[in-house]
């Protein structure tokens, strides 16, 4: 059976999917609390829910921040709690309706300042920014666009305020937070050889104890990619609003 993809205001989610979330996101989380999750997905705006038949199959929350920095109004996209299903990795509709997402912003948003602020506390999340972005920061060749980095600092603090390590460029909740389960730490060596996987695990060493990597990218047609074109074209979403 196909997936469907939805993207729905936090307002529709009912309390069934909710536990659905929760259990799947267990599966894949250790430390992960309920009352923690519930509170962290009460404050967000949208969710991307990705379904097989009735199952919920992966998630990703979403809200949006607005926020002045370097002389701005600006918009930031912030995806918290993301996981998909295994048996779906090599799926693209998490990325397609990430991408219908950031269009509507653009859309609804015109010349205004967009950005997406990325925390992965795994590799996996961190490769999203690669195959869907032409420019975004942190990255291996160290290229930036100016500002970048006082952008990713601004957000940062503004959201996780201590939490955020400007130093190193990490959220760290310091044992508080949930983690990747120890099978979801393993890396194939394979993987190790991509300079993409490489400099995450330069960056984010402690990612298995819950260490998050802070990540921005420039939402803007120019900004995404070919490969996001060709996800976003093939990914059929339905909006509950």
């Amino acid at each position: 059976m196909p997936l469907t993809s939805s993207i729905t205001a936090l307002a529709r989610i009912s309390a069934d999917d909710r536990e659905r979330m929760f259990g799947l996101h267990g599966r894949y989380f250790s430390n992960a609390r309920h009352d923690v999750f519930d509170r962290d997905l009460s404050g967000k705006d949208w969710i991307i829910i990705l379904r097989d038949g009735a199952e919920i199959v992966g998630f990703s929350t979403l809200q949006l921040i607005p926020l002045r920095a370097l002389g701005a109004d600006r918009i930031f996209l912030f995806s918290g709690d993301t996981i998909v299903d295994r048996e779906h990795w090599r799926d693209s509709h998490l990325a397609g309706c990430f991408g219908h997402f950031m269009l509507r912003l653009i859309a609804e948003h015109p010349g205004a300042p967009l950005h997406w602020f990325l925390i992965s506390k795994g590799y996996r999340t961190y490769r999203f920014l690669p195959v869907f972005f032409n420019r975004f920061y942190p990255v291996h060749t160290g290229a930036a666009v100016p500002g970048d980095l006082e952008l990713l600092h601004a957000i940062a603090a503004h959201k996780f305020g201590d939490a955020y390590d400007a130093a190193r460029g990490l959220v760290r909740l310091n044992g508080r937070g949930d983690r990747l389960r120890p099978e979801m730490c393993r890396i194939p060596e394979g993987r190790r050889l991509d300079p993409h996987v490489h400099f995450f695990l330069a960056r984010n060493p402690a990612y298995a104890q819950g260490d998050e990597l802070a990540c921005i990218a420039e939402i803007s047609r120019a900004n995404l990619n070919r490969r996001a074109w060709r996800v976003i074209e093939h990914t059929r979403v339905i909006w509950n609003e």
